[in-house]
């Protein structure tokens, strides 16, 4: 387990990534994680930033990054949304809130978003899939993981239109648009 922290602006990110899938399986057939700790920092740090800029009451936040595999992604997928399956990303909200309603309270520790969970086995069938890079997939996926923590969510084809919007201006922001 690796935590990073940095002060960027006046609101702090402090991440907690964990990285099961590369820490135990680096091989020559599985290289060495695509992304650093300092990367995926910068990004959560650069979307927040974009997020959340009238977040005034929180001087800083904390979320959970675990990149995993299939297996162990379908048990917290069975267990948590009775789907027995891999899932390439899941997201668990620490605030049953909206995230504006958050703007008029106090918090003396970092306000904790949540955790999200990436099982890189799907995100590299889905690189290959749509024919980008790992890297670009691993960001769709944490993009997509970080807006449900702050409260978005897709139950019909509207608001999945403008959720998918929202990742492509995040991945815009970090320089990996996605390609169609």
């Amino acid at each position: 387990m690796r935590i990073t922290f940095l002060k960027h602006s006046t609101l702090t990110l402090d991440l907690n990534l964990q990285d099961v899938y590369f820490c135990n399986t680096s091989t020559e057939e599985t290289p060495t994680a695509p992304i650093s700790s300092e990367t995926w920092q910068s990004w959560f740090q650069t979307w927040l930033d974009i997020l959340l800029p009238t977040l005034k009451s929180a001087d800083s936040c904390e979320l959970s990054l675990r990149l995993t595999d299939d297996q162990e992604i379908q048990f917290y997928n069975a267990q948590y949304r009775h789907k027995n399956q891999p899932t390439d990303v899941l997201a668990f909200a620490a605030l049953e809130v909206d995230v504006p309603n958050l703007i008029n309270e106090s918090f003396d520790e970092p306000l904790y978003l949540g955790d999200i969970i990436i099982s890189i086995d799907t995100a590299k069938r889905q690189a290959t899939e749509q024919g980008h890079s790992l890297t670009q997939e691993l960001a769709w996926l944490a993009a997509h993981g970080f807006l449900h923590l702050l409260g978005w969510d897709h139950p019909d084809d509207e608001s999945l239109s403008a959720m998918l919007a929202q990742q492509e201006t995040l991945l815009n922001n970090i320089g990996l648009l996605p390609q169609n």
